[in-house]
């Protein structure tokens, strides 16, 4: 009884034994797969910002070069305006020259017959280049000393005259005609001429005008427009014409003339021709003239 209680004792105390070893491996294997699987929450990831820091160094890069590129435009703007007085066109047997922005009645003749206005651009605006009427001419009027203003017109081939133009009776303000070197001096010279509208003796439509100014010089661009004209039935050209008086003078200083074709720009410029000739100096307040 003695053995037995003994060997019971010993296998009860040998299953403690075993009992505890296996609840400590149980809590121990528990114990170690729970810090498994709390190490990820308890952990933290580590991105890699060099991109986006690169990017916002780009970024940063592109505002500073927009300021740059603003401020060139900026630049260029005001370089361009600037240059837009002068022309860059080549010089012409008739001495052609640029002028922008200047008060043509203001001008003085210092040796070139023909000189471009805003670099050779007409100042039609849309309204001025419609259709809408098909062809017209339209004559300014006489101001108090029977001088005319501009004469504007829609040209186009059903304008243009078919029969020879009669002989010119009208003496518009200071005429005061003479002979010089056997030619006489002064011509009744049409703002818009008589090839294109057929218009001849109307006081409107003429100015006291030199030789020189009337042919070749007014002449020329008069040509190149009827000569447009002729191509086609379709061809329109928009013009005008202004004689330019200083103050109240009677003899115009010279002509504006201005030109676009509608729809192309086979036909476009705009001049100012000084009323002039080689070796006589003009009185301009009425018209008489003294031989050099």
């Amino acid at each position: 009884m003695k053995n037995f209680h003994h060997k019971a004792t010993i296998s009860v105390l040998g299953f403690a034994a075993l009992f505890l070893m296996t609840v400590g491996l149980v809590t121990h294997s528990g114990t170690k797969e729970s810090a498994v699987v709390a190490r990820p929450a308890s952990s933290s990831y580590s991105y890699d910002r060099t991109d986006q820091r690169r990017a916002a160094s780009f970024s940063k890069e592109n505002q500073v070069l927009q300021k740059k590129i603003t401020h060139l435009q900026k630049q260029i703007k005001e370089t361009k305006e600037e240059l837009s007085d002068y022309s860059v066109q080549p010089a012409t047997p008739s001495k052609q020259s640029s002028q922008a922005g200047t008060n043509l009645a203001n001008l003085d003749y210092t040796g070139q017959d023909v000189i471009t206005v805003d670099n050779n651009q007409p100042s039609f605006s849309e309204a001025d280049l419609s259709l809408a009427n098909g062809a017209w001419q339209s004559y300014g009027n006489l101001d108090q000393y029977n001088r005319p203003g501009a004469a504007n017109a829609m040209l186009n081939q059903s304008l243009m005259p078919t029969v020879k133009r009669e002989a010119l009776t009208v003496d518009p303000t200071g005429w005061h005609n003479k002979r010089v070197n056997g030619q006489w001096l002064y011509n009744r010279s049409h703002l818009i001429g008589y090839q294109l509208t057929g218009q001849n003796n109307n006081f409107k439509n003429l100015i006291t005008g030199t030789r020189q100014l009337n042919d070749p010089d007014m002449l020329k661009y008069e040509d190149e427009v009827a000569a447009y004209l002729k191509q086609s039935p379709d061809h329109y050209v928009r013009y005008r014409v202004t004689p330019i008086f200083r103050g109240n003078e009677l003899l115009a200083r010279g002509v504006e003339m201005e030109a676009q074709a509608v729809g192309s720009d086979a036909v476009k410029f705009h001049v100012y021709i000084f009323n002039v000739q080689p070796g006589v100096t003009l009185n301009y307040n009425d018209g008489t003239s003294q031989v050099n």
